[in-house]
């Protein structure tokens, strides 16, 4: 479990899912561990859809030094999560192995991602602060 706190004292727990996504969780929890995560905001918010965060510049543009293999269909690997309310997923650009550090949390199923993007894990806790952050 990750606990995200936000600057309100209010909290999102994430459960993660090394089975679905096993390159991608250890990935994130290494920079949980390493304190890359503290102080960062979730810069793209859109309501109905998603909110993402992991840029430590907060502009989209930036992330960590290492990219990791992309673990959905469209890629080759077989990843069963599915991108609805709550899912935890990784950010990239078009290139499918280019996810660092950013991830959004689902607002809305986004079941268009599927296969597309690597879902990690899912929200148990504090869904109600993601929409009031969405």
């Amino acid at each position: 479990m990750i606990n995200i706190v936000m600057d309100s004292g209010n909290s999102i727990v994430i459960e993660l899912d090394e089975q679905a996504a096993p390159v991608t969780v250890a990935n994130f929890q290494k920079l949980v561990a390493e304190g890359f995560y503290n102080g960062i905001i979730f810069h793209r918010i859109i309501p109905g859809f998603m909110i993402q965060g992991g840029d430590p510049q907060g502009t989209g543009t930036g992330g960590s030094d290492t990219h990791i293999k992309g673990e959905f269909a469209s890629n080759g690997v077989n990843n069963h999560l599915s991108h609805v309310r709550g899912a935890v997923s990784m950010a990239r650009t078009q290139v499918p192995d280019s996810a660092s550090s950013q991830f959004f949390i689902c607002h809305a199923d986004s079941l268009f991602l599927d296969g597309q993007y690597a879902a990690f894990g899912k929200v148990v806790a504090g869904m109600e602060e993601v929409d009031r952050i969405a």
